[in-house]
């Protein structure tokens, strides 16, 4: 390689903007492909992958591997039971991982990966449906393909117009095209993405629930309402939340006492003793059910400006406590 001239970074610039143009242009000409005709093949390759009975195993050489990997993501995680299998790999066992009624999508911009175009008869011995997503029409891969989702672009973002650059961008969102129509002819929801994210911030939110978080039993920081007020602060500092509920004998919370409470009663030079936590307490706290999900408990602690928040059961009897340190530690905050 040539020694590398000095960097010109107005050229850079241009280069980039040219190749935000190029990929843009790309993507412009794809959807207009779908208007125009190339729709029907696409709608084919959705009613496909809708009707299988098994799953979709993507397959790509280089830099349409690497799109394939992502591709089979975004299905896996948006309803589509998908994973890739490598065509070399495929060509010593891994085969045996595609099965009969499987779809195939096997991207290729030329259309003649000879690790591709070597495996043909064997898929079409194990009866799969073969989708091809290529550059080249007339290819091998497309002649032999039960559908051919066309990923042709006039050309490269690469100044050599050689490196996969706008050809990539265009397998990309069509693999990202096939996704969402399929995930909206599914009735795909936000609460099925969650459960395929069970780890990510939608999951936390969409699947925790208060009683997940919350503590409970001898954790609850609870005093009867003619407790001493001596024996709350003792039961307030004890659990270590700030603050102390308030239950009738049913079990019922009416009412909470605080640490923001003590501070007030303190400056104000209250007469704290003979007191009891009946009269020193905030009647009717907020509360919210154990079956709720956290992000409720959040939100309700924010709507009301508090940090902690008393759980309930369907019969309204205190089993919790929830802070928002409960929530910060749990990444629902």
């Amino acid at each position: 390689m040539a020694d590398a001239p000095a960097f010109d970074a107005a050229r850079a610039l241009a280069l980039a903007a040219r190749t935000f143009e190029i990929e843009a242009r790309g993507l412009l000409e794809l959807a207009a492909r779908l208007r125009d005709g190339a729709g029907a093949d696409f709608a084919r390759a959705a009613a496909a992958v809708l009707a299988c009975r098994g799953r979709v195993v993507v397959m790509g050489v280089g830099k349409s591997g690497h799109v394939g990997r992502k591709i089979a993501a975004t299905l896996a995680s948006t309803g589509t039971p998908a994973f890739f299998v490598h065509p070399a790999e495929a060509g010593h066992g891994d085969l045996g991982m595609v099965q009969p009624g499987d779809v195939v999508l096997a991207l290729s911009n030329s259309g003649e990966s000879d690790e591709l175009v070597a495996l043909l008869p064997a898929l079409r011995r194990i009866g799969v449906v073969l989708m091809a997503m290529t550059g080249q029409s007339g290819s091998t891969l497309a002649r032999h393909a039960d559908i051919v989702l066309s990923s042709a672009v006039a050309e490269e973002a690469c100044p050599l117009n050689l490196a996969p650059t706008a050809s990539t961008t265009a397998q990309l969102a069509l693999g990202d095209a096939l996704a969402v129509a399929l995930l909206d002819a599914r009735g795909f929801a936000e609460a099925d993405f969650a459960r395929s994210h069970p780890g990510g911030a939608l999951g936390r939110k969409l699947l925790m629930h208060v009683a997940d978080l919350m503590r409970s039993g001898e954790a609850v920081p609870r005093v009867a309402p003619d407790a001493a007020f001596g024996a709350l602060l003792r039961e307030m500092t004890g659990k270590g939340l700030g603050f102390a509920a308030v239950a009738d004998a049913a079990g019922r919370p009416i009412g909470i006492f605080t640490d923001g409470d003590l501070r007030r009663l303190i400056e104000r030079g209250a007469e704290l003793r003979g007191l009891n936590a009946e009269q020193v307490m905030h009647r009717a706290p907020r509360s919210i059910r154990a079956d709720a999900l956290a992000v409720d408990a959040a939100a309700l602690m924010e709507q009301h400006r508090i940090t902690s928040v008393l759980v309930v059961d369907a019969a309204g009897l205190l089993v919790g406590a929830l802070n928002s340190n409960d929530l910060m530690r749990a990444k629902v905050i």
